[in-house]
């Protein structure tokens, strides 16, 4: 080789860092040093963005993030008149946009706190809900364009994220096994009894679902989804060795259900059965798109949409919507990195655009994203597939869709839930040290225990405080401490 050459490699090799994605089992090559904003380079990056990466896992991976977006929106819409057809469109285009800004699967849910006030409290309707959306978005985005926002990222530690992540894990989780064992009223949220075993919303039914989808994904550890390519290396060498033809059909059949889009498959058999429990509900759809008028606020709804809506869901938006979901992506894809502040920038527009027409107020999460990775979705198109579905639905059906999503079997829900709760909870495992997992502990404990993230991460973040204190018995200044731990855990 020449040496012209040798220092081409060398070149190459250092402005394109390759990196192996555990999970999906292939080499993934992380982006250059250098970014070219020229309009062919952003269209480029947009391609590459929205490529699937295995048809059938994308389109699996798309169904992760039901489980929380139907029963809030749907809840929304038949108890305080939310427009479905216009948050629809919306939320259709969110997912369009952020899968081709971030090529994963970077949801759009619903901003939980502000949902539950606006449940539990019947006062609390549209121009409120939006007031409080406007008014969240609007801080979020500030801190966001001022660099605020990556200062709080820094400052946080990792303990404490662990902490916020594994309370809204177990929170989804538990969520999930009351949808699942009970009959829920979803516009109110109340339980109307225990769930019969049999019918077609029945606990057999719920079971042999959840059954369905641990069969075919496992425990997360290799999404079959994407393909294994070790299947097709071990029936090489099975066949190299001369193993009878029945191992190799063994092995074919496990590599087919391995294969299967378990959520999605699930999730159509639910709208299969939505129609079965309710012929007529057929007779309800209107086609055509809901119409898109501006809110109209009054001083009162600004109001009460700050104090009840905006303080509670902005501790929450902070921590799980940007801080957690950073973490998480860095995690989940060691090639593509984010910015706290970019997911500030994004969130605050979602809402300082769409709110202003009615549509329900949205940020990230870590839930979503974890839920559609362990189903399989890999890239931006994941999202975007399922935005060009709500896209459509809220274009064709509007408002009506309501009266068939509220014949979905709850149970059903509930299982793909389940799966997205755990797989956030999981993401807690690499707390090594005892003192890490105790503050995680704790912030996790008293977040379930007061229903409140803001609540569990003060407590964590004053553990925190003195457990460094405590490190000063080694003549180290605090703040050495504290960001060199904080640098490590990073």
């Amino acid at each position: 080789m020449s040496q012209q050459e040798h220092n081409n490699n060398d070149h190459q090799s250092s402005t394109i860092p390759i990196s192996l994605d555990p999970e999906a089992g292939q080499v993934v090559a992380s982006a250059t040093t250098r970014t070219d904003y020229s309009a062919k380079g952003v269209v480029e990056k947009v391609k590459t963005n929205l490529v699937f990466r295995s048809k059938w896992a994308e389109i699996n991976g798309a169904m992760g993030d039901l489980g929380t977006y139907i029963p809030i929106v749907l809840a929304l819409t038949l108890a305080r008149d939310l427009n479905l057809g216009t948050t629809l469109i919306f939320t259709g285009v969110y997912n369009i946009i952020t899968g081709a800004i971030y090529g994963v699967p970077m949801p759009v849910q619903p901003m939980k706190s502000i949902a539950a006030e606006a449940l539990s409290d019947t006062g609390f309707g549209v121009p409120e809900i939006m007031a409080a959306g406007i008014l969240t978005g609007g801080t979020v985005f500030v801190l966001g364009v001022t660099g605020l926002m990556q200062l709080v990222y820094r400052l946080i530690p990792l303990c404490v994220v662990r902490g916020i992540q594994l309370a809204q894990g177990l929170s989804f989780a538990l969520t999930a096994v009351k949808y699942v064992k009970k009959i829920q009223d979803l516009p109110k949220s109340k339980s109307l009894g225990q769930r019969h075993w049999v019918g077609l919303d029945g606990l057999i039914l719920a079971i042999v679902c959840l059954v369905f989808i641990v069969i075919v994904n496992g425990a997360g550890e290799k999404n079959r989804c994407c393909g294994d390519p070790g299947d097709d290396e071990d029936l090489g060498r099975d066949r190299n060795r001369g193993s009878t033809i029945k191992k190799n059909k063994t092995d074919r059949i496990r590599r087919i259900v391995f294969s299967l889009p378990s959520a999605f498959l699930v999730f159509i058999l639910g709208v299969v059965l939505a129609f079965l429990r309710r012929h007529h509900v057929v007779h309800e759809i209107k086609f055509g798109p809901s119409s898109i008028d501006v809110v109209k606020f009054s001083k009162h709804a600004w109001k009460k949409g700050f104090i009840k809506g905006t303080i509670p869901q902005l501790p929450l938006t902070l921590l799980n919507s940007v801080v957690a979901v950073v973490k998480l992506s860095s995690d989940l894809f060691p090639g593509r990195e984010f910015t706290a502040t970019s997911l500030s920038v994004t969130v605050g527009l979602m809402n300082l655009v769409g709110c202003w027409f009615g549509a329900m107020p949205m940020c990230h999460g870590a839930g979503g994203l974890a839920g559609q990775y362990k189903f399989g979705g890999r890239s931006g198109g994941c999202v975007a597939l399922l935005g060009a579905a709500k896209l459509v639905l809220g274009l064709v059906l509007g408002t009506s869709l309501a009266h068939v999503l509220n014949q979905f079997p709850v149970g059903i829900l509930g299982v793909l839930l389940l799966f997205a709760g755990i797989e956030l909870a999981m993401c807690s495992r690499d707390m090594n040290t005892k003192e890490d997992s105790f503050v995680m502990l704790m912030c996790t404990a008293v977040s379930l225990v007061g229903s409140s993230a803001a609540l569990g991460f003060l407590v964590g973040m004053i553990v925190y405080v003195i457990l460094r204190l405590r490190n000063w018995t080694k003549d180290k200044p605090l703040s050495t401490i504290w960001m060199q731990k904080h640098d490590d855990q990073l």
